[in-house]
Protein backbone atom coordinates (compact mmCIF):
# COMPACT_ATOMS: atom_id res chain seq x y z
CA UNK A 1 0.00 0.00 0.00
CA UNK A 2 0.81 3.38 -1.07
CA UNK A 3 0.77 6.22 1.14
CA UNK A 4 -1.52 8.88 0.04
CA UNK A 5 -2.65 12.33 1.56
CA UNK A 6 -6.18 12.38 2.71
CA UNK A 7 -8.62 14.74 1.78
CA UNK A 8 -10.81 16.38 4.40
CA UNK A 9 -14.31 16.27 3.78
CA UNK A 10 -14.20 20.17 4.25
CA UNK A 11 -12.52 20.04 0.92
CA UNK A 12 -14.65 17.05 -0.50
CA UNK A 13 -18.00 19.37 -0.20
CA UNK A 14 -15.74 22.09 -1.91
CA UNK A 15 -15.18 20.06 -4.79
CA UNK A 16 -18.40 18.66 -5.35
CA UNK A 17 -20.17 21.96 -5.01
CA UNK A 18 -17.01 23.50 -7.88
CA UNK A 19 -18.19 20.06 -9.96
CA UNK A 20 -21.57 20.95 -9.61
CA UNK A 21 -21.34 24.10 -10.56
CA UNK A 22 -19.06 23.44 -13.54
CA UNK A 23 -21.72 20.52 -14.86
CA UNK A 24 -24.24 23.19 -15.04
CA UNK A 25 -21.55 25.88 -17.01
CA UNK A 26 -21.36 23.39 -19.88
CA UNK A 27 -24.09 21.33 -19.85
CA UNK A 28 -26.69 24.30 -20.17
CA UNK A 29 -25.04 25.25 -23.32
CA UNK A 30 -24.69 22.39 -24.55
CA UNK A 31 -28.52 21.57 -24.24
CA UNK A 32 -29.34 24.97 -25.50
CA UNK A 33 -27.18 24.61 -28.65
CA UNK A 34 -28.46 21.30 -29.45
CA UNK A 35 -32.33 21.32 -28.06
CA UNK A 36 -33.10 24.86 -27.45
CA UNK A 37 -34.15 27.12 -24.62
CA UNK A 38 -37.35 25.22 -23.32
CA UNK A 39 -35.31 21.84 -23.47
CA UNK A 40 -33.07 23.81 -20.65
CA UNK A 41 -36.01 24.62 -18.54
CA UNK A 42 -37.70 21.25 -18.75
CA UNK A 43 -33.67 19.60 -17.42
CA UNK A 44 -33.15 22.56 -14.85
CA UNK A 45 -36.75 21.43 -13.69
CA UNK A 46 -35.86 17.71 -13.13
CA UNK A 47 -32.74 18.92 -11.24
CA UNK A 48 -34.91 20.79 -8.97
CA UNK A 49 -36.98 18.18 -8.27
CA UNK A 50 -34.90 15.96 -5.86
CA UNK A 51 -32.39 18.89 -5.04
CA UNK A 52 -32.14 18.18 -1.30
CA UNK A 53 -31.30 21.48 1.09
CA UNK A 54 -27.98 21.86 3.10
CA UNK A 55 -28.19 22.88 6.66
CA UNK A 56 -26.00 25.44 7.48
CA UNK A 57 -25.04 23.79 10.91
CA UNK A 58 -24.61 20.35 9.41
CA UNK A 59 -20.84 19.06 9.52
CA UNK A 60 -18.76 19.02 6.79
CA UNK A 61 -18.96 15.40 6.19
CA UNK A 62 -22.54 15.45 6.42
CA UNK A 63 -22.97 18.67 4.03
CA UNK A 64 -20.31 16.45 1.83
CA UNK A 65 -23.28 13.75 1.48
CA UNK A 66 -25.95 15.82 0.95
CA UNK A 67 -24.55 17.84 -1.90
CA UNK A 68 -22.94 14.56 -3.35
CA UNK A 69 -26.36 13.19 -3.75
CA UNK A 70 -27.25 16.69 -5.37
CA UNK A 71 -24.79 15.98 -8.06
CA UNK A 72 -25.52 12.61 -8.52
CA UNK A 73 -28.94 13.48 -9.46
CA UNK A 74 -27.67 16.24 -11.75
CA UNK A 75 -25.66 14.24 -13.26
CA UNK A 76 -27.34 11.10 -14.03
CA UNK A 77 -30.25 13.36 -15.42
CA UNK A 78 -28.06 14.88 -17.28
CA UNK A 79 -27.02 11.54 -19.31
CA UNK A 80 -30.61 9.95 -19.68
CA UNK A 81 -31.82 13.34 -21.10
CA UNK A 82 -29.89 13.77 -23.39
CA UNK A 83 -30.18 10.07 -24.12
CA UNK A 84 -33.98 10.23 -24.48
CA UNK A 85 -33.29 13.33 -26.70
CA UNK A 86 -30.47 13.17 -28.78
CA UNK A 87 -29.66 9.47 -28.72
CA UNK A 88 -26.07 7.79 -28.51
CA UNK A 89 -24.79 10.38 -31.28
CA UNK A 90 -26.00 13.23 -28.46
CA UNK A 91 -24.33 10.92 -25.70
CA UNK A 92 -20.64 10.95 -28.12
CA UNK A 93 -21.42 14.99 -28.61
CA UNK A 94 -21.69 15.70 -25.26
CA UNK A 95 -18.76 13.85 -24.23
CA UNK A 96 -16.51 15.82 -26.32
CA UNK A 97 -17.76 18.37 -24.70
CA UNK A 98 -17.49 17.79 -21.52
CA UNK A 99 -13.49 16.98 -22.48
CA UNK A 100 -12.85 20.29 -24.03
CA UNK A 101 -14.52 21.69 -20.85
CA UNK A 102 -12.19 19.89 -18.79
CA UNK A 103 -8.98 21.15 -20.46
CA UNK A 104 -10.24 24.65 -20.46
CA UNK A 105 -11.00 24.47 -16.44
CA UNK A 106 -7.49 22.01 -15.85
CA UNK A 107 -5.63 25.12 -18.54
CA UNK A 108 -3.22 27.24 -16.46
CA UNK A 109 0.06 27.64 -14.37
CA UNK A 110 0.15 24.01 -12.91
CA UNK A 111 -0.42 22.50 -16.69
CA UNK A 112 2.59 24.66 -18.28
CA UNK A 113 4.62 23.76 -14.62
CA UNK A 114 3.97 20.10 -15.49
CA UNK A 115 4.75 20.30 -19.68
CA UNK A 116 7.98 21.69 -18.28
CA UNK A 117 9.07 18.81 -15.97
CA UNK A 118 7.60 16.50 -18.57
CA UNK A 119 10.39 18.01 -21.07
CA UNK A 120 13.39 17.64 -18.28
CA UNK A 121 12.00 14.67 -16.62
CA UNK A 122 8.99 12.26 -17.82
CA UNK A 123 9.35 10.02 -14.79
CA UNK A 124 8.78 13.31 -12.21
CA UNK A 125 6.29 14.60 -13.73
CA UNK A 126 4.12 11.27 -14.39
CA UNK A 127 4.47 11.01 -10.39
CA UNK A 128 3.30 14.68 -9.82
CA UNK A 129 0.03 13.79 -11.97
CA UNK A 130 -0.71 10.20 -10.43
CA UNK A 131 -0.31 11.55 -6.66
CA UNK A 132 -2.52 14.64 -7.73
CA UNK A 133 -4.74 12.59 -9.12
CA UNK A 134 -4.83 9.61 -6.15
CA UNK A 135 -5.96 12.80 -4.07
CA UNK A 136 -8.49 14.90 -6.44
CA UNK A 137 -10.24 11.62 -7.16
CA UNK A 138 -11.16 11.11 -3.55
CA UNK A 139 -13.97 13.68 -3.51
CA UNK A 140 -15.18 11.19 -6.26
CA UNK A 141 -15.62 7.96 -3.77
CA UNK A 142 -12.66 6.13 -1.31
CA UNK A 143 -9.89 4.88 -2.47
CA UNK A 144 -6.05 3.67 -1.92
CA UNK A 145 -3.28 3.37 -4.08
CA UNK A 146 -1.44 -0.12 -4.02
CA UNK A 147 1.22 1.04 -6.62
CA UNK A 148 2.76 4.51 -7.56
CA UNK A 149 6.24 4.52 -9.33
CA UNK A 150 7.55 6.95 -11.91
CA UNK A 151 6.07 4.38 -14.90
CA UNK A 152 2.91 3.06 -13.80
CA UNK A 153 -0.22 4.07 -10.87
CA UNK A 154 -2.43 1.61 -9.38
CA UNK A 155 -5.67 2.86 -7.51
CA UNK A 156 -8.17 0.52 -5.77
CA UNK A 157 -11.35 1.78 -5.26
CA UNK A 158 -13.10 -1.25 -3.22
CA UNK A 159 -16.78 0.22 -3.48
CA UNK A 160 -17.43 2.71 -5.60
CA UNK A 161 -19.65 5.34 -3.99
CA UNK A 162 -21.07 6.32 -7.29
CA UNK A 163 -22.73 2.70 -7.54
CA UNK A 164 -24.21 2.80 -4.74
CA UNK A 165 -26.97 5.02 -6.05
CA UNK A 166 -29.50 3.75 -8.57
CA UNK A 167 -29.55 4.52 -12.21
CA UNK A 168 -25.53 5.57 -12.16
CA UNK A 169 -23.91 3.65 -15.14
CA UNK A 170 -23.28 6.23 -17.50
CA UNK A 171 -21.86 8.50 -14.32
CA UNK A 172 -19.58 5.10 -14.60
CA UNK A 173 -19.36 3.73 -18.24
CA UNK A 174 -19.41 6.99 -19.79
CA UNK A 175 -17.77 9.48 -17.53
CA UNK A 176 -15.48 7.54 -15.26
CA UNK A 177 -14.58 5.07 -18.31
CA UNK A 178 -14.40 7.06 -21.29
CA UNK A 179 -14.48 10.97 -20.67
CA UNK A 180 -11.91 11.09 -17.94
CA UNK A 181 -9.30 9.06 -19.77
CA UNK A 182 -9.74 10.97 -23.04
CA UNK A 183 -9.15 14.16 -20.79
CA UNK A 184 -6.19 12.54 -19.05
CA UNK A 185 -4.62 11.35 -22.33
CA UNK A 186 -5.01 14.56 -24.17
CA UNK A 187 -4.47 17.54 -21.61
CA UNK A 188 -1.92 15.43 -19.32
CA UNK A 189 -0.33 12.81 -21.92
CA UNK A 190 -1.38 9.53 -19.54
CA UNK A 191 -3.21 6.80 -20.00
CA UNK A 192 -6.20 5.88 -17.73
CA UNK A 193 -7.89 2.74 -17.64
CA UNK A 194 -10.73 1.62 -15.51
CA UNK A 195 -11.36 -2.39 -14.79
CA UNK A 196 -14.94 -2.48 -13.37
CA UNK A 197 -15.57 -5.81 -11.16
CA UNK A 198 -19.48 -5.30 -9.66
CA UNK A 199 -19.19 -2.10 -7.58
CA UNK A 200 -15.26 -2.15 -7.39
CA UNK A 201 -12.83 -1.13 -9.67
CA UNK A 202 -9.31 -0.68 -9.93
CA UNK A 203 -7.83 2.54 -11.84
CA UNK A 204 -4.34 2.51 -13.61
CA UNK A 205 -2.36 4.95 -14.68
CA UNK A 206 0.82 5.07 -16.91
CA UNK A 207 2.32 7.79 -19.26
CA UNK A 208 2.16 8.09 -22.94
CA UNK A 209 4.64 7.56 -25.31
Amino acid sequence: MVRINEMPYREKYAKVLDNMKFDDVFITPFIKKHLGDQAVADLQRIWQQEAKAIPEDASFEEKYEIAYSNWIWIARNAYSFIRERLGEDGIEQFERAQVEALKRKNAGPGLFLLTLIRALSPGSAFMMLAKQMAYQLQWFTPLSASELTRHRAVIDIPRCKILDFSDTDDICMVGCQSTYPMWVAEQFKAQMKYERSGNSCTCTLAPLG
